[in-house]
């Protein structure tokens, strides 16, 4: 399973990205893992976004990433915590869809839509039976993933769209992005995104790199069936992190919220 989180300056750049900065979910997924009461599971970590603030809350949380480099910058990160937040953390490099971890959790999350790299339901229901066996009885399991946007969907191939504010680097060097669609599979639910990095270095020179990703999209019924699939009892469905009922935006999220049974 190919991400297009396989480099180093993605990595570096990834804490830095606007969108990401001013992600309002944080509040969510902290107050679950606190509601839980530990220990808690976050499958794609990346960085450690959510799961520093949710080790810095008190609870004991293991990450579950396949990427080196952004594991690598989740190391760095904790470095920089103190010994009583470090001690809470266990950092696992391995794939979504087959790990085996020595521990069960009361809670299981999946922020910001990592399983939506998982491009074929086979891997979607290997992913969603792992977490079944890794959750404790009665557990939950948090299905993050973007609500799809039918207007999206007819967006014009290949334009390079939505340029975000700029961000610096730390050796300043000045980065704006964007994206195209670059094919999308109406049948199979995928759709094939460039993220477009244009970067000035402080010496006026440019650079553009290209974060190449496949996602597959859900529909709430679709993903209600998965979740019934692998084990899970539905306990919610939230349009937005502040718990707004789904069909209350639009698009909004799609946030489930399911129970071990």
């Amino acid at each position: 399973m190919k991400t297009g989180y396989e480099s180093a300056f993605l990595a570096e750049a990834y804490d830095r990205v606007v969108p990401y900065r001013s992600r309002t979910d944080l509040e969510f997924f902290v107050g679950a893992a606190l509601d839980s009461g530990g220990p808690v599971l976050e499958l794609g970590c990346g960085t450690g976004r959510v799961l520093i603030p949710t080790a810095r809350a008190g609870i004991a949380i293991t990450g579950l990433d396949a990427s080196t480099p952004m594991l690598d910058v989740c190391r760095a990160r904790l470095d920089r915590e103190a010994d009583e937040v470090r001690v809470r953390v266990r950092l696992v490099q391995g794939r979504l869809q087959d790990f085996e971890l020595d521990e069960k959790f009361a809670l299981v999350t999946t922020p910001f839509r990592p399983f939506q790299h998982l491009l074929t339901v086979e891997d979607q229901i290997s992913c969603l039976k792992y977490a079944h066996a890794h959750v404790r009885d009665g557990g939950r399991f948090v299905l993050d993933v973007f609500n799809p946007w039918v207007h999206r969907l007819v967006d014009e191939l290949g334009a390079e769209l939505d340029a975000e504010p700029a961000f610096m680097m730390t050796d300043g060097r000045s980065v704006v992005r964007k994206h195209r669609i670059v094919s999308r599979d109406l049948f199979d639910q995928i759709i094939d995104i460039e993220i477009i990095h244009e970067v000035t270095h402080p010496d006026g020179s440019s650079e553009r790199v290209v974060q190449p990703i496949k996602m597959r999209y859900l529909y709430r019924f679709e993903a209600e069936h998965l979740l019934a699939r692998c084990g899970f009892e539905l306990e919610a469905v939230y349009a937005d992190y502040d718990k707004s009922a789904y069909g209350s935006k639009y698009p909004g999220e799609l946030i489930l919220v399911a129970r071990k049974i």
